[in-house]
């Protein structure tokens, strides 16, 4: 079949940029190379549209987490009077409040346990947008089977006391004060026939 074209030559372009889709194209129009479907590029992809889609996910998600903050605090605003008597007493009100630990690990005679491991785990915040994590701290007993736990965040702690021979001990504590004293009383493991 003559089409009565002298130059029909298919030459393939890149249309784009690098990654894009080889498109042939033929040098005479009225070849029959162009008349057949042949998928173009038109322009390059946009490159800003997911950037974009995550903006507003994020910017949506901040507003309904404030909305939903501003909805369940039932206090109302205070006043600047009110406002400067606290802010003078309390500058590092971002800061979680510290606590100091003495743990005192004895048997059910009041007699101290020595060598005894102690496991100390409380929440420690994970910061912006972050979920707060466990952290966990291992201390054994002296001779007088206490321990003294340097400061972590005041609130919930579990407090785990494992020791040869003894029943193994564990439970949460709430701790609201700036210092405080626990003492475990270790009780003898149950009889095994």
């Amino acid at each position: 079949m003559d089409l009565g074209v002298t130059d029909v030559r298919p030459v393939t372009e890149r249309i784009g940029p690098p990654n894009s889709i080889p498109v042939q194209r033929c040098l005479s129009r009225n070849s029959y190379c162009c008349k057949r479907k042949i998928m173009q590029v038109r322009g390059r992809p946009r490159r800003w549209y997911r950037p974009l889609c995550w903006a507003l996910l994020l910017t949506a998600s901040l507003l309904c987490t404030e909305l939903a903050n501003a909805q369940s605090n039932d206090t109302p605003p205070a006043t600047q009077s009110q406002q400067s008597s606290t802010d003078n007493g309390d500058n590092k009100s971002s800061e979680p409040r510290m606590t100091k630990l003495k743990i005192r690990v004895t048997t059910d005679a009041d007699k101290p346990v020595a060598n005894a491991s102690v496991y100390v785990r409380f929440y420690q915040s994970g910061g912006f947008l972050h979920k707060d994590k466990l952290a966990e701290m291992n201390f054994k007993t002296n001779q007088d089977g206490s321990v003294k736990v340097p400061e972590i965040p005041q609130g919930k702690i579990l407090i785990q006391v494992i020791a040869t021979g003894w029943h193994t001990y564990g439970k949460w504590y709430d701790v609201d004060k700036s210092e405080e004293s626990i003492t475990v009383k270790l009780v003898p493991p149950p009889h095994w026939y």
